[in-house]
């Protein structure tokens, strides 16, 4: 059979998923009754909740009798691992771009990649039917972009789609639309090469994901690059550190739309899954039996930010998680491991570890996972990943864009600027303003919910990694202290009124609260102790009035991402399945003075 292998690559939000939606429906023969969910690439549920994309996931359409494998892939830098290894499965890329935003940092990121693959390109302008697309200028901007990268002439004479992925449909000249996607189907056929394939030469297959089975265990997912393999057959695994072990192929699978097809056989070409290789990690090489060569192993860009990840040790620990102990903790990091290649854990003591990530959204993702899996835990502020050269400190630094309207601009610039951030290039877009910056990755701690509340909530900001660069200096990105409880027991509405021009609070009266957490945020800029479990003193004299209803300011509702971007060194985030509470790494009060 012949096949192409193609990936989908774009900055977040500019439509992969929608994209690949539109190819399934257009070329599955649904049986009566099945139908495709919007967004079907998107199967965990906390995908599905945020509308992103977390793990690079495989599909295969087949149009005029030629396989299509097509991969989805991540839109937000913090995936960034997600896509780096994914790549190499494939033999070019459709790159979205979306109509009126352009090329995004992500988009930057993940076009690097590509062209350092030497990936063929074919750039698909989405969102055509946006009020405020500027097709034209969007096509000069990815072009520039990709010269920019370095693109090879091949590479920088792409052809162009122009789609609406929502109503699946693409197609190559404005001026003659189609109403659905064979035109993309046949650029695809006509511009990416088909894989070269050696059926007869000794198997060999990179081991790009990992997948689990409730009753075949571990499957794993690659590209196979020569050979082929039999249900059944043995072969062997190579390991990282040059070592081999000899495995059976159980079973073999293919992929067509979103079912994995069981097979007796798998050759060169194709993606495919095999069950039955328990042992393998990502990178390893799976060869023949009799003549086993290793593949290059999968490299990904390095962290850059840490969490140190501890077992609960609150007043309230061990009450609504199921599991609490640092061994629990440790088989569950170390297994993540397994799949997140880039994603590193260090063991400093058998009940602290430090786990480092791509972001703060990369590391949240894992912990709001863990939470929904029973998990209790603790977790320290976000720190960024130094390094030292030529006796020189050096800290990761971000490519940031910010898209705000005009009035907010200078704020906005302001903003950044005392955070250290160096204005690159200012663009206006009608009553918008693009603004590119090089910031230091500490410095974005805790700015976003700052950003949204600067730009009333129409400010749109993205950012990638950039590089290493000479420490910044000290930084303060916190400008207020927080409201400690200092006794412990219910909340109580009356204290919470009485305290509430101090600061704004996190909690609701009722909650209970112990002492050393953290219920408010302090207007001003030291920590402050308060009781917010005094009730109001009844007394046998009433006078009228004495009862009203007390008005209370709407609290500040904290998600895992506020809690991680609000916390300060000494300050801890107390995770369980039910709750989200902050407070002190020293509880009692008199030992903080």
């Amino acid at each position: 059979m012949e096949y192409r292998n193609i990936a989908i690559i774009a900055h977040v939000d500019h439509g992969k998923t929608t994209l690949v939606d539109g190819l399934l429906k257009q070329t599955l023969k649904l049986k009566h009754g099945e139908e495709i969910a919007e967004r079907a690439m998107d199967s965990n549920d906390l995908e599905k909740e945020r509308g992103i994309t977390i793990l690079a996931k495989n599909t295969a359409v087949e149009y005029k009798g030629i396989k299509i494998n097509i991969v989805d892939t991540p839109g937000h830098a913090d995936f960034g691992g997600e896509v780096e290894r994914v790549l190499g499965m494939v033999d070019g890329a459709l790159v979205l771009v979306d109509a009126a935003e352009g090329p995004m940092p992500q988009t930057r990121f993940v076009l690097r990649k590509a062209i350092e693959l030497g990936l063929k390109i074919v750039v698909v302008i989405n969102k055509i039917d946006r009020q405020d697309a500027r097709i034209e200028d969007v096509v000069n901007l990815t072009f520039d972009l990709m010269a920019e990268l370095g693109a090879s002439d091949d590479q920088l004479d792409f052809p162009i789609l122009y789609a609406v992925a929502r109503e699946g449909k693409a197609y190559k000249n404005m001026e003659d639309p189609q109403e659905d996607m064979h035109e993309l189907f046949e650029m695809v056929l006509e511009y990416i090469p088909q894989p070269s394939v050696d059926l007869e030469a000794p198997f060999q297959m990179l081991v790009t994901n990992l997948d689990y089975s409730e009753y075949l265990g571990r499957i794993v997912l690659g590209r196979v690059k020569r050979g082929t393999v039999k249900k059944g057959e043995f072969v062997q695994l190579m390991h990282k550190d040059g070592t081999m072990s000899r495995s059976r192929v159980i079973q073999p699978f293919t992929h067509m739309g979103l079912a994995r097809i069981e097979v007796d056989e798998v050759g060169a070409g194709d993606i495919v899954a095999l069950a039955g290789i328990d042992e393998a990690q990502i990178g390893e090489t799976i060869a023949d039996l009799a003549d086993p060569e290793a593949l290059p192993i999968i490299t990904v860009d390095e962290p850059t930010v840490s969490m140190t990840f501890q077992p609960n040790t609150s007043p309230f620990a061990g009450k609504e998680g199921k599991y609490v102990t640092s061994r629990h903790l440790n088989d569950r990091l170390k297994r993540e491991v397994m799949t997140n290649v880039s994603l590193k854990v260090e063991e400093l003591r058998p009940d602290e570890f430090v786990v480092s990530g791509r972001g703060e959204l990369h590391l949240s993702i894992l912990l709001e996972t863990m939470r929904r899996e029973g998990y209790e835990l603790q977790v320290g502020a976000p720190q960024v990943i130094t390094r030292e050269l030529d006796g020189e400190k050096l800290e990761p630094f971000e490519h940031l864009v910010v898209d705000v309207p005009e009035n907010h601009s200078s704020t906005v610039i302001g903003a950044i600027t005392s955070r250290k951030g160096q204005l690159v290039n200012m663009e206006p877009q009608g009553t918008r303003v693009r603004v590119e910056f090089k910031v230091p990755s500490r410095a974005l701690f805790g700015f976003r919910t700052q950003f949204l509340s600067m730009t009333q909530g129409e400010g749109i900001m993205s950012h990638v990694f950039d590089g290493y660069s000479n420490w910044a200096g000290d930084l303060k990105t916190r400008q207020n202290g927080s409201l400690v409880a200092m006794e412990a027991g219910n909340a109580f509405a009356y204290s919470i009124w009485k305290l509430q021009d101090r600061g704004a609070f996190f909690i609701v009266p009722a909650t209970e609260v112990y002492v050393g957490m953290i219920v408010g945020e302090n207007a001003r800029e030291k920590d402050m102790d308060v009781n917010v479990c005094k009730n109001k003193k009844l007394t046998n004299v009433r006078s009228s009035g004495a009862d009203d209803a007390l008005s209370l300011t709407p609290i500040r509702k904290l998600t895992l991402e506020d809690a991680l971007e609000y916390i300060g060194d000494d300050e801890l985030v107390e995770i369980t399945p039910k709750s989200i509470r902050l407070r002190k790494k020293i509880l009692e009060p008199n030992m903080r003075k």
